[in-house]
C-alpha cells in the first residue's frame, strides 16, 4: 500500500531487515524524550511469534513499516485480532498497536487505513488502539497525561502529538487507564483505613503475611485459586489455568521481592492477594533493547545486590467475593505499611498503582481516598467504529455476572485489578 509520500511494507517473520526497522524506529522517534525507556527487543518480537503468543491459536496479526520517498523508515503499526476477545463486544472488534510515527497526519491515516481494511476483511467491525496482541498490562493505551514521568515497565510512552493523530483520524475515547503515585516517606493513608482494620480484626481469624520463603509455585497456586474466584464475577474474564500460573511464576522469579507479595487469610484459608514487583524501567534504560546474558546479569546485580531500584510497580490485587466489602483491602494496607513499607528494611521510595480503568470507579476511589495516592499518568484506549454512522458508546462500568437469588447481596468490586492490573501470563490482563 502506498500514497504519493509513503509506502507501507509488510514485516514478515524471518525478514530481518524490516523487523530491525520495526524495532529500531522508536529509538529515532524518542531521541528528544529523556523519560522514554527502550523496551526489550525480545519482548516485542515475542508478541508476533506464533510459538510464543497463544493468541495466534484463534487469531492473526500483521505488521507494517512505512518508508518515505527517500526510503527512510518513518512509521510502523500492527493490526491483530483473536476470536475469543473480538466477539466479546457488541460488534466484532480487533486492535491496532505498536504505533510509532513522525508527526504527519497523512502518514498516520495511511497506517490506520491499512489496519482498518485488514481487520474488515476478517470480519471485524471496529478496532481498538493502541493496544496489545496480548495481555492488557503491556503496551496498552496511549499516554495522554504524565509525559514528565518515566513510564513503568512495558507501559506505553509516546509523544503528545500522537493524541491528535488518533483523534483526527476518528478514534474516540473508549476508556482511560489511570496510574497513581504514592510516596513512601511523604504520603500516608487515610485514617479511615485504621478504623476499618480495627473493625475487621475484631473478628478472630484474619491475618496478612508476605510469602517469605514459601515455594513460588505454591504461592502462585494460591494466587490462581483466589484470582479465579475474585474475577469469576466479571464478564469476559477467562479462568487462569495451572499452566498459566506456573508460567507466571517462572517469568516473575528473577525479579520477585518476597517482601512485596502478600496474602490475606481467614482461619488459615487464603482469601486475597496483593502483588507488587520492583519496576525494571529504573534499571534497563541503558540496555538499548538488548537483554542477553550480560544485561541479565547486570540487571540482577543492580536489583538484588546494589538495590538500585527505588520504585515499586503494584501489579494486581484481589479478594474472594465472600470477603469483599469487609475491609480486607484496608488490612492489606496497614499490614504492608507496618510489616515492610515503613521499616528500615525498605529501600523503595515510591509505589505506582497502574491500569485502574475509569470504568471501575470503586477502585479509583479506594486508591485516591484510602491510599491517598495522586494520579500522575493517564492512558487512553481508543475505539474506531468502521460504520461511521453507528452510535459510539464508551466502555460500561464494571459489571458482574448474575448471582443466584439464594446468594447474599452483590459484593462491591473492591477486589478488582490495579489494572485492575494484570490478568494473563506474568502480568495478567
Amino acid at each position: 500500500m502506498a500514497n504519493k509520500k509513503y509506502t507501507l511494507l509488510e514485516v514478515k517473520m524471518g525478514d530481518k531487515r524490516l523487523e530491525r526497522e520495526f524495532l529500531d524506529l522508536p529509538k529515532k522517534i524518542y531521541k528528544g524524550y529523556p523519560n522514554w525507556v527502550c523496551p526489550f527487543d525480545s519482548s516485542i518480537k515475542a508478541v508476533f511469534d506464533p510459538a510464543k503468543n497463544k493468541l495466534f491459536a484463534d487469531g492473526e496479526a500483521i505488521r507494517w513499516v512505512a518508508h518515505n520517498a527517500e526510503g527512510e523508515c518513518v512509521g510502523r503499526i500492527a493490526a491483530f485480532y483473536d476470536k475469543t476477545h473480538a466477539y466479546g463486544y457488541e460488534q466484532p472488534t480487533g486492535g491496532c498497536g505498536f504505533f510509532e510515527a513522525i508527526d504527519d497526519q497523512e502518514l498516520a491515516n495511511l497506517m490506520f487505513d491499512a489496519s482498518r481494511d485488514w481487520l474488515k476483511e476478517r470480519g471485524m467491525e471496529a478496532m481498538d488502539g493502541p493496544v496489545n496482541f496480548g495481555s492488557r498490562d503491556a503496551w496498552w493505551g496511549l499516554l495522554v497525561e504524565g509525559y514528565e514521568y518515566q513510564p513503568l515497565f512495558e507501559n506505553p510512552y509516546n509523544p503528545p502529538y500522537y493524541k491528535e493523530l488518533f483523534e483526527n483520524y476518528g478514534f474516540q475515547n473508549y476508556f482511560n487507564q489511570n496510574t497513581y503515585l504514592w510516596r513512601v516517606y511523604d504520603d500516608d493513608v487515610n485514617e479511615v483505613v485504621y478504623d476499618r482494620v480495627k473493625r475487621l480484626m475484631s473478628t478472630p481469624g484474619y491475618r496478612f503475611t508476605p510469602i517469605g520463603n514459601e515455594n513460588l509455585y505454591s504461592a502462585v497456586e494460591k494466587f490462581r485459586v483466589i484470582y479465579n474466584k475474585a474475577w469469576s464475577l466479571f464478564t469476559g474474564v477467562q479462568p487462569m489455568t495451572v499452566e498459566e500460573a506456573r508460567k507466571m511464576a517462572d517469568t516473575m522469579a528473577p525479579i520477585v521481592d518476597r517482601n512485596l507479595i502478600w496474602f490475606a487469610y481467614f482461619n488459615d484459608e487464603p482469601i486475597g492477594f496483593f502483588i507488587m514487583v520492583p519496576d525494571l524501567n529504573r534499571l534497563i534504560g541503558k540496555y538499548n533493547g538488548k537483554f542477553g546474558i550480560i544485561n541479565k546479569l547486570r540487571m540482577m546485580w543492580d536489583l538484588k545486590v546494589r538495590k538500585k531500584c527505588d520504585r515499586v510497580f503494584a501489579i494486581i490485587f484481589g479478594i474472594t467475593p465472600e470477603f469483599q466489602g469487609k475491609g480486607v483491602e484496608s488490612g492489606f494496607m496497614k499490614a504492608m505499611l507496618d510489616g515492610y513499607v515503613r521499616t528500615p528494611r525498605n529501600e523503595y521510595r515510591t509505589i505506582e498503582f497502574a491500569w485502574i480503568g475509569d470504568f471501575n470507579p470503586v477502585m479509583n476511589r479506594m486508591v485516591e481516598r484510602y491510599i491517598c495516592a495522586r494520579k500522575n499518568k493517564v492512558h487512553t484506549t481508543y475505539r474506531y467504529l468502521f460504520d461511521r454512522t453507528k452510535e459510539f458508546t464508551r466502555c460500561p462500568r464494571v459489571g458482574f455476572k448474575p448471582r443466584p437469588k439464594a446468594e447474599t447481596a452483590e459484593p462491591k468490586p473492591e477486589g478488582t485489578q490495579t489494572e485492575g492490573a494484570k490478568t494473563e501470563g506474568a502480568k495478567t490482563e
